[in-house]
């Protein structure tokens, strides 16, 4: 059966100026059902609109767009997003736009990031497709008139899905974000959480931090904030699958130390150097692990055994059978030397692997050319 081709969406800034051009279309005349919005890479595209009118208040309106991001796994799928709008006619040449955060929009409260502190947390292409959907509704609804503009972006229950985010870790409080660098949503994208692991390595560089640990997720995280309870919460960034690019990124900050807390299987992918370890585009090696492990003295039919296991587990529970956990570092000395590669040879690197149950398994460092 052929494969069901997987659904793009669009990004809570498309649906912000979305929202935005309804509501200035709606204080000027008929409220619309659908907005033409031009993407930031080109192109246009047509995005509903869930409610839009007037207000009591003379010149104002509001729009809601539900946020459509496909079929991305996306915790701001189906949010609300509102634009309230204020027109104040003026004299030739003094007009403007005015953009607030309302309710469910977060602030942004440390430095590093796109937004300075104190504003509200909407990134500059979003900001820029709403000044230009308010251009364009003003030019097609009021082309003789000048006007002042205020937008007011809010986001129905933004502060409970932010919950869900890395907005607090990032110093981003009280809603979500308001993102988007391409206007639209590919299913699965690599792009938002690239961004993600950007964004992490900006706030820690903006606070001084100059010792950042790499983890896969939430689990891991929260084992490497056990190992170096020393370090703040902002030094901590989870990467995923993007063992490459988290280096070099890390590395491209100017981080004096690198550190990875991997569970034993992602840390076997990790030592045979792949870039991304996604189960997807990367499969698990127990072949070669295998080899790495008689190479280090596990009798060969143990190692036999390791190379048929169905899973990383299986395989550390043969090893755990035959009492040579002690030979685990030879996954952690290449885990370091494939760290080493993506990262140059500045920083100095650390990696701790540990047990399914967060037993430290590894622990090894290797200094850099800065140390």
């Amino acid at each position: 059966m052929a494969r069901r081709r997987l659904r793009s969406g669009f990004t809570t800034g498309t649906a912000a100026a979305a929202a935005a051009k309804a509501a200035v279309l709606a204080v000027l005349g008929p409220a619309p059902e659908k907005v033409e919005i031009i993407l930031p890479g080109g192109g246009h595209l047509k995005v509903a609109v869930h409610q839009a009118g007037r207000l009591a208040t003379e010149g104002s309106a509001r729009a809601v767009v539900v946020k459509d991001a496909g079929d991305d796994p996306d915790v701001t799928n189906k949010a609300r997003i509102a634009a309230e709008v204020q027109l104040r006619p003026v004299l030739s040449g003094e007009g403007g736009l005015h953009l607030l955060g309302g309710n469910g929009v977060g602030l942004v409260t440390k430095p590093g990031l796109a937004v300075e502190p104190g504003n509200p947390a909407i990134n500059p292409t979003p900001r820029e497709m709403i000044a230009r959907a308010v251009r364009q509704a003003l030019a097609w609804a009021a082309p003789q008139e000048e006007y002042a503009v205020a937008v007011t972006i809010s986001v129905a229950r933004g502060e409970e899905l932010a919950q869900r985010t890395l907005n607090p870790r990032l110093g981003v409080l009280g809603g979500i974000s308001i993102l988007g660098t391409t206007g639209l949503v590919k299913p699965y994208s690599h792009e938002a959480y690239i961004e993600t692991i950007d964004l992490g390595l900006a706030v820690a560089r903006a606070e001084g931090i100059r010792e950042v640990v790499l983890t896969t997720g939430g689990k891991s995280e929260k084992r490497a904030m056990a190992i170096r309870q020393d370090l703040p919460e902002s030094a901590f960034v989870q990467i995923a699958d993007f063992f490459a690019y988290s280096l070099a990124a890390s590395a491209g900050a100017n981080m004096g130390a690198i550190g990875l807390v991997s569970f034993f299987g992602k840390a076997v992918k990790q030592a045979a150097g792949l870039a991304y370890t996604h189960a997807h585009k990367a499969a698990m090696d127990l072949p070669r692990l295998a080899g790495w492990l008689e190479e280090a003295g596990l009798p060969v039919e143990a190692g036999r055994e390791i190379a048929g296991a169905n899973t990383a587990r299986q395989a550390l529970d043969i090893l755990r059978g035959q009492g040579r956990l002690d030979l685990v570092p030879a996954v952690g000395g290449r885990m370091l030397g494939a760290a080493r590669d993506f990262a140059g040879p500045k920083p100095t690197l650390w990696a701790v692997i540990i047990d399914f149950d967060g037993t430290v398994l590894y622990s090894g460092s290797q200094p850099g050319d800065a140390a």
